[in-house]
């Protein structure tokens, strides 16, 4: 390797030409590309243009000496040189993503605390996590937060909602995330955990696509912005200082879940639109329903029990309300003039009235009730247990297209059953 001259000894003295310090022939690490992109000195082909001349006709990517002195080592050498490197640079590559190899499909990542499984830290797992992966999480009591984002089709599961508790941290609002801003998370299942609060909520819910909680026990607020295609089912929403389930500028749909012990049961806000279908919602101590701003609601098949209102309807609201059992509250409906609701086959038997017009205070408003309303008392099985299904000889069957109104089936008369999940 040349290090002084290109040319050979034996030239004459007033032909020798010598390149520019930036330029090193030998040098042991061969740049990824021509400096002059990155770094904005000059390339390598741009320090030799004052020692070669090009074609006046044409381009040539070989350059020829100027005054076509004879050198010791030939032109073609260094174009050779920089194919040479480029080529190197590329087959590096290949080796690097050789190394990495195929996934051979979903993995199932294991997370205990006695070191049994793959990882001991939650967020460790989450973020090992691929495209398709499973973070199953063994029994034990977590004191972690975890925050999953920038991930797609992710499952978080646990072994139960009665064997794994996530407990947070004292430092972190919150034992559970999906998504944060800016990231986003798409396509996210929570499966069988308890998850605490921890500084004011629970769960948060941001920026994310198709995220699904089943099977979830969560003990404090569950909080949603800007969400979409949220699913959540069969879990127990409960103890919060505040809301339960709050939803705002998000689209949600809840289902089958027991939500107990809040200030506010739901709260759909912004312009969320949110469908409750089959919920259970009681001991709230004000309404176990909020729509308000812009928000869109659909409420069917719902029993409202036990709480200080049945739902409020705010703001420019919109809400479509069927099939319902409204029972046991101080009062049923508060609807505001501004908003638009439409009622039919619910069931009411509540303290203070069945609806209400928003004022202060509010006023009685029983024109606003619907021809296919029911009043009475809905004889439920054992209420002072929250045991709120149907006992047969209530007058709640085939109302409408409903084959029974509410959200529990009819209890059959050897089984008493308990709302409690």
């Amino acid at each position: 390797m040349l290090k002084k001259s290109l040319f050979s000894p034996a030239q004459p003295q007033h032909a020798e030409t010598r390149l520019s310090p930036g330029f090193v022939l030998d040098s042991s690490k061969p740049p990824t590309y021509l400096r002059g992109y990155a770094s904005g000195f000059d390339s390598p082909a741009a320090l030799l243009d004052d020692h070669f001349e090009h074609p006046v006709r044409g381009y040539s990517s070989c350059p020829r000496p100027v005054g076509h002195k004879f050198a010791a080592v030939p032109i073609w050498f260094f174009c050779g040189l920089i194919g040479l490197i480029t080529a190197l640079v590329f087959w590096g590559f290949g080796l690097v993503g050789a190394d990495e190899g195929p996934r051979l499909g979903p993995r199932t990542l294991v997370v205990a605390l006695d070191g049994t499984g793959d990882y001991i830290s939650l967020q460790e797992a989450v973020d090992a996590a691929m495209k398709g992966d499973t973070v199953f999480v063994k029994a034990g009591r977590y004191p972690q937060d975890v925050t999953i984002h920038s991930k797609e089709k992710i499952k978080f599961v646990g072994a139960g909602a009665d064997q794994v508790t996530i407990l947070g941290r004292d430092i972190v609002v919150g034992a559970l995330h999906v998504g944060k801003w800016p990231y986003g998370a798409t396509d996210i299942e929570i499966s069988d955990m308890t998850i605490n609060d921890q500084g004011g909520h629970a769960v948060g819910l941001f920026n994310g696509q198709g995220i699904v909680l089943r099977r979830v026990k969560i003990n404090g607020m569950l909080f949603s912005q800007q969400v979409h295609d949220v699913r959540i089912e069969d879990s127990v929403i409960g103890g919060s200082e505040t809301t339960g389930a709050q939803f705002a500028d998000s689209e949600a749909v809840l289902i089958g879940n027991f939500i107990h012990d809040n200030d506010h049961g739901v709260s759909i806000a912004g312009k969320s639109i949110v469908r409750l279908e089959r919920n259970v919602i009681t001991r709230s101590l004000f309404e176990a329903v909020v729509v308000s701003d812009r928000a869109q609601a659909v409420l069917v098949s719902n029993t409202l029990v036990k709480n200080g209102g049945g739902a409020a309807f705010l703001g420019q609201s919109r809400s479509d309300v069927t099939g319902n059992v409204v029972g046991l509250n101080r009062v049923g409906f508060v609807i505001a003039p501004s908003s638009q609701i439409s009622t039919a086959f619910n069931a009411f038997n509540n303290a203070d009235g069945d609806y209400l017009r928003v004022g202060n205070p509010n006023q009685p408003a029983p024109e606003l009730r619907a021809q296919s309303d029911i009043a009475g008392d809905p004889h439920f099985v054992d209420p002072g247990h929250d045991d709120f299904h149907l006992r047969l000889d209530t007058p709640l069957l085939n109302i409408g297209h409903f084959s029974y109104l509410g959200a529990l089936e009819p209890a059959s008369p050897s089984t008493p059953q308990s709302t409690k999940n």
